[in-house]
């Protein structure tokens, strides 16, 4: 797209963000919430709707939406009711979802997310609670349906259109999957289908208030998907405005192997869903007290754990930064800093060995054998000089795969660093008799030259010489 036809045009971009929440059961029955079991085993008569199966609202569901209301700073609803979504579609075998319409849980909101190393803050009209639909799987000349996610329990977070560029929808989006980790509301798995986007874009002359036609990409599980998706759409529109034809508002998939949109059906109104009061569950009444009880419940969240690590445990920001990107890596960090006070190599050890060994082996830190104790002790062992950094790393690797006491291994593998004077004095000699060009060049003010030295001495001494105490004692001797 040409850069002058889009600097014509400001794009305006709101997403409707479903939650699965950790609820061990479905909204409003006794069936599992559970990712993986055998297809249309976790069912029931009221989640697939059979005549006369009356719905019971699940309260953790609730507390788990008012506590997301209350981390995004929404106005929690006192008086909040549910309402009929009618439409025809085998993802609902009873014809009609369970939602709320004008009379949500929560109200208002924000989230406040970094793009290109500015703070942005997203406004929110709302977030109301629903009951998830059935999953379809579409081969060629068949569907099938999976009734077990059916009826779990659904969080569905509207922003305002207040977000102009794929680059805000993916900051607003990671700190949203942030924010519901940290607060238990969610797992966030993209995989799992736990959070999807309906993403809402229009496009208007740059200076115009109103907004143009929107168009709605449905179902979106992937964050570069759907930045990909902003970015096409964004350009079709323009082009379609820049050639004299007339933006139309429809619902659009995502072809992720052609890198388009493309036109699914003309998009319904609210109308169109024909909502009416549910006759089957009674409005939720929330107290002023319960509501302060959820609110002083609420865990820290990942900007505030980002400032205490700098400001109390003297993190670099880059590390914080790193560390809070990820919940589990975090929790293992915080739990690591209750045993040490070698905060800053806890930290090298988790963005630096830990991490590749998670990637490696394709597993969460804490779904592996390494504990926090063990790498809190690691981390006393490496500042004390007991082992070596190369040691610490190949002691990680061990405990990660295999567990153990690190105590116990250092010592039968031999893996104790050497800092006796007489031995290294010893090593040292060896190291200036053998090597006179490094001796004669460092002399000569080579003081890089020192490095064949060291070498020297680490090789013979199968790298349990401590380096300070080698470069130390080096330069005692060539002075």
């Amino acid at each position: 797209m040409d850069t002058c036809a889009l600097m014509k045009y400001e794009a305006c971009i709101g997403l409707e963000t479903h939650v699965m929440q950790k609820t061990a059961t479905k909204m409003f029955c006794g069936c599992k919430n559970e990712y993986g079991a055998e297809p249309n085993t976790n069912i029931c008569p009221v989640c697939l709707g059979y005549p006369g199966a009356l719905p019971v609202l699940n309260a953790k569901a609730i507390e788990l939406c008012c506590k997301a209301g209350l981390l995004l700073g929404c106005a929690i609803n006192p008086h909040s009711k549910w309402d009929r979504k009618n439409y025809f579609y085998p993802d609902m075998s009873k014809n009609y979802q369970i939602t709320q319409a004008d009379q949500p849980l929560c109200i208002g909101g924000q989230v406040t997310a970094e793009v290109g190393g500015e703070l942005r803050t997203f406004t929110l009209e709302r977030i109301h609670q629903e009951e998830n639909a059935a999953k379809n799987t579409h081969l060629s000349g068949a569907s099938l349906i999976d009734y077990n996610r059916a009826g779990t329990a659904l969080l569905e977070i509207v922003s305002d259109p207040c977000m102009h560029s794929a680059d805000d929808a993916l900051a607003y989006m990671t700190a949203l999957k942030l924010i519901m980790q940290y607060g238990g509301i969610s797992n966030c798995d993209l995989e799992k289908g736990h959070m999807r986007s309906d993403v809402n874009i229009s496009v208007r002359p740059a200076g115009q208030e109103k907004l143009g036609e929107k168009v709605e990409i449905k179902n979106m599980n992937s964050f570069s998907f759907i930045v990909d998706a902003i970015n096409y759409e964004i350009d079709r529109q323009i082009d379609v405005i820049e050639n004299g034809g007339v933006v139309v508002q429809e619902t659009r998939g995502y072809d992720p192997d052609r890198g388009e949109t493309f036109s699914q059906r003309t998009k319904e109104n609210a109308h169109d869903y024909r909502y009416f009061p549910e006759p089957d569950l009674l409005p939720v009444e929330l107290s002023a007290e319960q509501i302060e009880k959820w609110s002083s419940e609420l865990p820290e969240l990942p900007s505030r754990r980002r400032e205490r690590y700098v400001s109390e445990l003297g993190l670099p920001d880059y590390d914080a930064r790193v560390l809070t990107a990820d919940k589990t890596t975090s929790d293992f960090f915080d739990a690591a800093c209750h045993k040490t006070k070698q905060y800053k190599l806890v930290s090298n050890y988790l963005m630096g060995k830990v991490a590749s060994l998670v990637t490696e082996k394709g597993i969460a830190v804490d779904q592996s054998r390494l504990t926090a104790e063990m790498l809190a002790q690691i981390a006393d062992l490496a500042a004390g000089g007991t082992v070596s950094s190369s040691a610490a790393n190949e002691l990680i690797e061990i405990l990660f795969t295999e567990g153990g006491d690190p105590h116990a291994i250092i010592e039968a593998k031999g893996m104790v660093q050497v800092n006796d004077d007489s031995a290294l004095e010893t090593w040292a000699d060896e190291a200036i008799a053998e090597n006179a060009k490094a001796v004669a060049d460092y002399k000569s003010g080579n003081a890089a030259s020192i490095n064949a030295l060291m070498g020297y001495v680490m090789k013979q001494s199968r790298g349990k010489a401590n380096p300070p105490a080698v470069i130390a004692m080096l330069k005692k001797k060539l002075m």
